[in-house]
């Protein structure tokens, strides 16, 4: 093929069997799904998913997706396994093999321990009367007999069924869990998901002597070397007792400016803002984002349940997290 016209034809041809593929899945769904899904819940261990070549990339990527979804999983290689990796497979686990054909030789070779120890084996093939499909306690048909390669040789709707029926497997196993946004946070901390779910204003925000503050009383030109050299853009105000009665920013000065105030004779409380908002360490850093911008203020102070300072932040603190 010359002509883009003909990349783009071979692009559609492709698609659309692959898509006939997928569709059909539907009419293999039966009792062995059922059966399937239901070890996998009742698994003590671990689902261990194995497959040779493409199968073998597809099971990887199945595994991740039942561990990242409240199902513990991992992959392991058949042809290892024969070589030392079977001391992996525990009887508490449950064992998911991928062939295409059923007769893939490193796995049909490692048939005979999975009944010794009485591992409970589920098959994911295209050939119900295949060695494997037959040893399964539960096969799961993929129904493909002609790939969307014209010469019917590399696979490409045989391992796009087999990815889709492994989502099937993961959402229908979530879904069962009750498995929760939570849930799916703590095993992707490091994903914005993590973050807005897991972080805690107590995870982000400046403590001890990073935290800004004066007493009632401070002339408001020594308070603002107070701001300056703690780069919050803010200070508390405190009473004696050391609880928070105030909060001094940037808008403050501005507004303290526009008024000619003095800035070495003026009390900071005559130009603070009284009764400020104030927040907890232990609340969601992404609950700190929506109260900051639903009263429109850029910095936070957090308190204790003396209403001392234990804490203060920015909204450039929760960028740099990645809250935002």
């Amino acid at each position: 093929m010359t002509k883009q016209a003909d990349f783009l034809a071979s692009a559609r041809r492709t698609i659309q069997l692959e898509a006939e593929a997928v569709q059909e899945l539907e009419n293999h769904l039966d009792g062995d799904f059922q059966r399937a899904c239901e070890l996998m819940s009742q698994c003590k261990g671990r689902i261990i998913v194995t497959g040779m070549g493409k199968s073998g990339h597809i099971g990887r990527k199945i595994a991740a997706t039942l561990a990242s979804t409240g199902t513990p999983a991992f992959f392991v290689h058949p042809g290892e396994a024969s070589h030392g990796d079977l001391g992996m497979f525990t009887r508490d686990d449950v064992v998911l093999a991928l062939s295409n054909s059923g007769e893939t030789s490193e796995i049909v070779t490692i048939l005979p321990l999975f009944k010794r120890i009485n591992i409970p084996l589920i098959s994911m093939t295209a050939k119900p009367d295949s060695n494997l499909s037959r040893a399964a306690d539960a096969n799961l048909h993929i129904g493909v007999e002609k790939e969307a390669c014209p010469l019917n040789l590399a696979p490409t709707s045989s391992t796009t069924t087999q990815l889709v029926l492994g989502d099937a497997l993961a959402i229908a196993l979530l879904e069962a869990k009750g498995f929760s946004e939570e849930d799916f946070a703590f095993s992707h901390p490091g994903g914005s998901l993590g973050r807005r779910l897991l972080l805690k204003v107590e995870n982000v925000m400046h403590t001890g002597a990073d935290v800004p503050s004066v007493k009632a009383g401070t002339l408001l030109y020594d308070a603002l070397f107070e701001v300056t050299q703690k780069r919050l853009g803010m200070t508390a105000v405190l009473d004696d007792d050391g609880a928070v009665i105030g909060i001094f920013t940037d808008g403050d000065l501005r507004r303290a400016l526009d008024q000619d105030v003095n800035l070495k004779s003026t009390p900071i409380e005559q130009v603070m803002t009284a009764n400020c908002t104030t927040i907890k360490a232990d609340i969601l850093a992404a609950e700190c984002l929506q109260i900051m911008e639903s009263k429109k203020i850029n910095a936070l102070l957090v308190v204790d349940d003396a209403n001392k300072p234990v804490g203060a932040l920015n909204m450039h603190d929760l960028l740099k997290a990645g809250v935002l």
